[in-house]
């Protein structure tokens, strides 16, 4: 059984950069679908990026995908998120959740009934 550990989130002025980082442990990521979802308070978990992990096949939300981009480190049991240009709207706890690989499917962001997650990231940005 794989364990998530998230690391990474900071208090950032509007405009800065992040990386997130998703570390297992107890397993890889090998053969598996690892996301990116974030909640803001009183809003919905969204997801915000996936990445199939024995393809090597990232996917970023549209509403993001110019600003965030999510990879995995050759070891296998990293995933990273790195946030670009952040805006006050990207104010949000951001949570790492792992699954078999199918996750990673079309429309997986509407799917975010993951199997594992990790306790999550808090990112806030301010104007």
């Amino acid at each position: 059984q794989v364990q998530l550990l998230e690391s990474g989130g900071a208090s950032v002025q509007a405009g800065g950069t992040l990386r997130l980082s998703c570390v297992a442990s107890g397993d890889t990521f090998r053969r598996t679908c690892v996301a990116w979802f974030r909640q803001a308070p009183g809003k919905e978990r969204e997801g915000v990026a996936s990445i199939h992990t024995y393809r090597d096949l990232p996917d970023v939300v549209d509403s993001v995908k110019d600003r965030f981009a999510i990879s995995q480190n050759s070891a296998g049991d990293t995933v990273y998120l790195d946030l670009h240009s952040l805006k006050p709207e990207d104010t949000a706890m951001y949570f790492c959740a792992a699954d078999a690989a199918f996750k990673c499917g079309s429309g997986w962001w509407t799917r975010p009934n993951f199997t594992f997650w990790g306790q999550g990231t808090q990112v806030t940005v301010s104007p």
